[in-house]
């Protein structure tokens, strides 16, 4: 996929009356989360140090009640909700980590929930959301048909959408996890992000910086869903036709223009990952510190492994943002995929 031409192309604002979340938004959240959440633990491992040859902490978000980090935004943006709009029922879409959170925190705050999702949608997920209670609908080829879908039913039948990746309550629900990063390990010079709507990257963009501005915040995505890539590198919204990724997670066509916003002013780098090499990060992961990461999760360690000379002698953080994956995806990692 060729990148855009910035010629005759305005450049990202965010959504009009969607002001960039802060620190305080953040700090906040964490204390409006905490009754629900518990911090999740960032690990070291000699033998992951030893396979890259560079100083690796991990964020377990695979440890969450949802396997994955976002169930924080949800909290967050539920917790904020007047009563008038929790009687009204929550409708989203989702490739799977969103929607969980959605149906999670509904579950918790008493709100009916319906999730649009596409209709090859990682079967633990949508299992997840109907035992979280939440009405999973799969329809459309993928993520950005499904949330057109459900962006008309709000519309037609009266129900709260929750944008998935324009809304800042999810974004500053999402940045606590880099308070709690820098909490234990106040040395980190860089954190590397997998980006799907964006909601993780930006959230470490405002989090980490406000704590650390000297902090690098390093995004990663699928080399087979580029759109945020290309989008940040040029500097002009993209959408692109098709997407090719195992991950869905980072299995994005369009970008939305509140992330977006963020980071072109506050991303340090960005970087793509293979499949193959998101595979072979799960094996790794999976090895040296017995974590299962998703293929999203594992993009932050493929990332790193690409850039062991950029960041030699540094401490890095990496977000094993999610860990929901399939039998049948870990036996193809394991029969086809070695690790570092």
């Amino acid at each position: 996929m060729a990148l855009p031409s910035a010629a005759n192309a305005a450049p990202f604002e965010p959504v009009s009356g969607l002001p960039f979340p802060t620190l305080a938004d953040v700090e906040r959240a964490r204390e409006t989360i905490a009754p629900w959440l518990k911090p999740t633990p960032l690990v070291s491992s000699d033998a992951l140090d030893e396979r890259l040859g560079i100083r690796l902490l991990v964020k377990c978000e695979n440890l969450q009640p949802i396997g994955a980090f976002k169930v924080r935004g949800g909290v967050n943006y539920m917790a904020s909700l007047s009563g008038e709009d929790r009687a009204r029922g929550v409708v989203t879409a989702s490739t799977g980590n969103h929607g969980q959170s959605i149906a999670w925190s509904a579950r918790a705050f008493g709100t009916r929930a319906r999730i649009y999702m596409p209709e090859q949608a990682n079967p633990l997920k949508v299992a997840a959301m109907r035992r979280f209670g939440a009405e999973v609908i799969c329809e459309g080829p993928d993520f950005d048909v499904a949330r057109a879908i459900a962006e008309a039913w709000a519309v037609a039948n009266g129900w709260l959408y929750v944008q998935p990746a324009n809304e800042p309550r999810l974004i500053a629900g999402v940045g606590t996890y880099v308070l709690e990063m820098l909490d234990e390990a106040p040395d980190l010079d860089a954190i590397i992000v997998p980006v799907g709507g964006g909601s993780g990257v930006c959230g470490a963009c405002i989090a980490g910086k406000g704590r650390k501005p000297g902090l690098k915040v390093i995004g990663v995505q699928a080399s087979g869903a580029p759109a945020v890539h290309d989008a940040w590198r040029s500097g002009v919204p993209v959408t692109y036709p098709t997407q090719d990724t195992f991950a869905e997670g980072v299995a994005t066509r369009a970008v939305a223009s509140l992330p977006a916003a963020i980071m072109r002013e506050h991303l340090d780098d960005f970087r793509l990952v293979s499949d193959s090499e998101m595979k072979r990060g799960i094996a790794t992961l999976l090895e040296t510190t017995r974590m299962l990461a998703e293929g999203a999760g594992a993009a932050g360690l493929a990332a790193a492994a690409g850039m062991r000379d950029d960041v030699a002698g540094q401490t890095v953080g990496i977000v094993l943002s999610g860990g929901n994956l399939t039998l049948e995806m870990l036996g193809d990692v394991l029969s086809t995929e070695r690790s570092w």
